[in-house]
């Protein structure tokens, strides 16, 4: 091995999911003063906490899907939004008979999951961020789309929304 190779490895780190949001009363705060808020992007900077208020960073990965769900129930959202890069949901993806979904329950999500529908490094944290959503609210829904089709999505024109039943 070339010498300076060793440092060029990547270092593989476990996604791990989120158990608190650190800084969710300044975020509740902002939202209470109807300001637009972006926080958890890309999961946020994962802490263990050695005490109260003292927080040292760890290595780790924290699944921006997973955080926004949480984030979402922590505020008590009406809806989780996850805007990606596809227009909807699909199974059977890229194959010929590719399905686009416009509605799913947490039942067919969770079929789909086990059939194997979702690549585990793309759609399946996304899909199981939205069933994690819907099952710990009272009439909450998920919505997935892509950023360009976020307006038509919520107007209910397009995405895949994830409902309960």
């Amino acid at each position: 091995m070339c010498p300076w190779a060793e440092h060029r490895r990547r270092h593989i780190r476990p996604r791990t999911i989120p158990v608190k949001i650190v800084e969710l009363p300044i975020v509740e705060q902002l939202v209470g003063l109807h300001s637009v808020v972006i926080t958890v992007g890309g999961g946020g900077i994962p802490v263990v906490e050695n005490g109260p208020g003292d927080y040292e960073g760890v290595a780790a990965v924290i699944d921006k899907d997973r955080a926004s769900a949480k984030l979402a129930l922590d505020l008590n959202a009406d809806m989780l939004v996850i805007l990606t890069a596809v227009e909807k949901v699909s199974i059977n993806f890229n194959k010929p008979d590719q399905q686009d979904l416009d509605r799913m329950t947490i039942a067919e999500a969770r079929e789909y999951i086990q059939q194997g529908h979702f690549a585990p490094g793309s759609m399946l944290p996304k899909v199981e961020s939205c069933i994690s959503f819907v099952e710990n609210t009272t009439g909450g829904t998920a919505l997935i789309t892509s950023l360009d089709k976020a307006r038509e999505a919520l107007q209910g024109k397009t995405g895949t929304l994830l409902v309960k039943e």
